[in-house]
């Protein structure tokens, strides 16, 4: 086979919804541009949309699927000729597109001899739809009279002042004492990672002005105080950190007032005091799904840092790959870390044929965190478990019962994928792991996922079922023997049922929190991990994403809550029901100034909210594969939430707010409106 050039096989998609008297329809076209006939191949391409295992199939049929990754098979002695096409039309998808990410992202030939051969795939277009497919931020235009004198995101609390100064040429820092020094350094390092041309800092004999920075006492860890006057700015913090947001705001006001003279300015007088509402302003990130390398985290975090967000939720292990090495188990990553043909994962998500991914390894782990923590940014690593470890049995197969006979899929269609409560190899793995990532993580606290558990879980494993059978009688759970009865009642010994899998789940959860607790460290869980109620909840703290009543339900059963709801905080929702713009459709979708306005504690009573730990926004990867839909989800969007963990509910302007979010940094592009 001869074919080289990428654009000679290319393949167009298209999306017709169900209508009265019509059946949905996913076409792919395979069009052969090249001099070459194709004989024997099998079409493979990666979504994030997943073809249904039943369904009906014009053209040809479905061969090997794996959650988003699917195989389509032309008829017994096809050949496709040089200038034909050949087109396979499906009529049933896990779920319904939306978006144009929806459809594939990647695809590629391969034949019997173990060749492949690329596919140029096009984005999938929407039957009788002609809208420009949005890629890229949304421009925000700095409007020629904005609502407030200066550019600032989040706004402070408590802002005074009068008078306009011509613009200084920059800052000259002057720190009294280690921690002012290490403020200023920090600041330095996040300007010159974010605007490095720009100058922010200078010396008094360019023109710097004097920026004094001293601690002062009686002010909460965060907060700052910046005093103006004509010749000079001070900034008084409590901590290094509080120092370090203020210089954060100051930079932000010089740079609207530098770049937008007209419409905003330096104030020659008066004061700004500030503090968060909220202790925990966070971000997930999924590298799952996407690897994101070294560099792009880096800047992500200096991104965070000049929203004043100070949690970073690092999602390092799911189904489509696991991305931190454990020196226990090289296998995680020399296995689990990379995708493609042949391999024991697949392509998925828009990756092709050739092995592709990636993983963190400790050195550049222990960088990253040194570098958050200058920022004033901790760092949660979550490692998902007992569900979402499919990547994960591929390189540990022994955390599945040898004798399991395979009996469910997840949601997002991969098979017995969740690692097994009843081994003791179990623990021993997940111990040695925990341990690995807790010398490398000093903020001390691990999220262990907990979400998605299919109801079927472990139902064809006999060990799953004796350790069930075992729990007669057992003293450590009355609540569990007593679910366990309507199980064996109902079931005999032969199967487990949706009871039987929530009490292995919990059986599971408490002793991975016992293990994390004896470590010192606080265990984080999404919303499921309270099922069964048998985790020590002053030692934990859940992630709600479902809604705000769920979250408030939890708080009021007295679990530690992070608000993150995924209708209004998931930042891979798209930010319009539109087919032209690109994201998830699951949750809904959430304008900017719908995540801007949305309340996360709308409804909760004063008891539940003395369990509110703060709010996160959660990026997950699956369209991500175009990192300038990255770019056109997560911003502004991840502002505004900042905005709200940070700014009274009081003080919020969502007029305010767009005029300055056009000069907040982008991770891939530069917009300046």
């Amino acid at each position: 086979m001869s074919i080289q050039n990428r654009s000679t096989l290319e393949l167009e998609t298209s999306w017709t919804p169900a209508t009265e008297g019509r059946a949905m329809a996913y076409a792919l076209r395979l069009k052969n541009n090249s001099g070459e006939t194709l004989r024997e191949f099998r079409l493979c391409v990666s979504g994030p949309g997943r073809v249904d295992p039943t369904t009906a199939v014009e053209g040809g049929a479905v061969g090997t699927r794996l959650s988003n990754f699917t195989e389509l098979l032309p008829p017994d002695g096809f050949a496709l000729e040089p200038g034909e096409s050949w087109t396979i039309t499906v009529h049933g998808l896990s779920w319904s597109f939306k978006h144009w990410t929806d459809g594939a992202r990647s695809a590629y030939l391969a034949f019997p001899d173990g060749r492949t051969l690329a596919v140029s795939a096009a984005p999938t277009k929407l039957t009788g739809g002609n809208a420009p497919l949005k890629r890229g931020v949304e421009a925000y235009p700095v409007p020629a009279a904005a609502p407030a004198p200066m550019s600032i995101i989040p706004w402070p609390n408590d802002v005074s002042v009068s008078g306009r100064r011509a613009v200084p040429v920059g800052f000259t820092l002057v720190a009294e004492g280690a921690e002012p020094e290490q403020a200023a350094q920090a600041f330095t390092t996040l300007t010159n990672a974010l605007f490095a041309v720009e100058g922010i800092i200078r010396p008094v004999s360019e023109g710097g002005i004097p920026v004094h920075l001293q601690l002062k006492d009686g002010l909460v860890p965060e907060a700052y105080e910046i005093v103006f006057s004509p010749v000079s700015v001070s900034i008084s913090a409590a901590t290094r950190t509080g120092l370090f947001y203020g210089l954060v705001t100051l930079g932000q006001i010089w740079r609207g007032a530098r770049h937008f003279p007209d419409t905003y300015s330096f104030p020659s007088d008066g004061h700004i005091f500030d503090a968060p509402s909220m202790g925990w302003r966070g971000l997930h990130l999924d590298v799952a799904r996407q690897f994101y390398g070294e560099a792009e985290i880096r800047k992500l975090l200096a991104i965070l840092a000049w929203n004043k967000l100070n949690r970073f939720h690092w999602h390092l292990s799911d189904d489509e790959a696991w991305r931190v090495e454990i020196d226990a188990y090289p296998a995680l990553t020399e296995i689990g870390a990379w995708r493609g043909e042949g391999l024991a994962i697949p392509p998925l998500l828009g990756t092709g044929p050739e092995k592709s991914g990636g993983y963190y390894t400790k050195a550049a782990i222990r960088g990253i965190v040194a570098d958050a923590r200058t920022f004033g940014i901790e760092i949660v690593p979550e490692i998902d478990v007992p569900g979402h470890c499919f990547a994960m049995q591929q390189a540990i197969p022994s955390l599945r019962d040898p004798q399991e006979k395979g009996s469910y899929y997840s949601v997002q269609g991969f098979p017995d994928n969740c690692i097994n409560p009843a081994r003791e190899e179990t623990y021993a793995v997940l111990e040695a792991i925990f341990a690995e990532l807790i010398d490398l993580f000093p903020f001390k606290t691990i999220h262990v996922g907990a979400d998605e558990v299919p109801i079927g879980a472990w139902s064809g494993s006999p060990e799953a079922l004796a350790k069930l059978r075992d729990m007669h009688g057992d003293a450590m759970s009355e609540a569990h023997a007593r679910r366990l009865n309507v199980i064996t009642n109902t079931h005999g010994a032969d199967a487990i049922d949706g009871s039987g899998a929530a009490v292995l789940q919990a059986i599971f959860l408490a002793r991975v929190q016992k293990f994390l607790a004896s470590q010192g460290c606080v265990t984080g869980g999404w919303e499921e991990a309270a099922h069964g109620n048998v985790i020590d909840k002053e030692k934990v703290y859940l992630c709600g994403w479902r809604d705000v009543q769920v979250s408030a339900a939890l708080a009021g059963e007295g679990y530690s809550m992070v608000v993150c709801p995924g209708q209004a905080y998931y930042l891979d929702m798209a930010n319009s029901p539109d087919w032209d713009e690109p994201g998830a459709s699951w949750a809904g979708w959430s304008a900017p100034e719908m995540t801007y306005a949305f309340d996360p504690v709308a409804g909760w009573s004063d008891a539940q909210k003395t369990n509110l730990r703060g709010v996160q926004a959660c990026i997950w990867s699956e369209a991500m594969t175009d990192r300038a839909v990255f770019d056109r989800l997560v911003f502004p969007r991840l502002s505004a939430v900042a905005e709200t963990g940070w700014t009274k509910k009081e003080r919020k302007s969502w007029d305010r707010f767009k005029a300055s979010a056009g000069l907040m940094p982008v991770l891939y592009g530069y917009p300046l409106s």
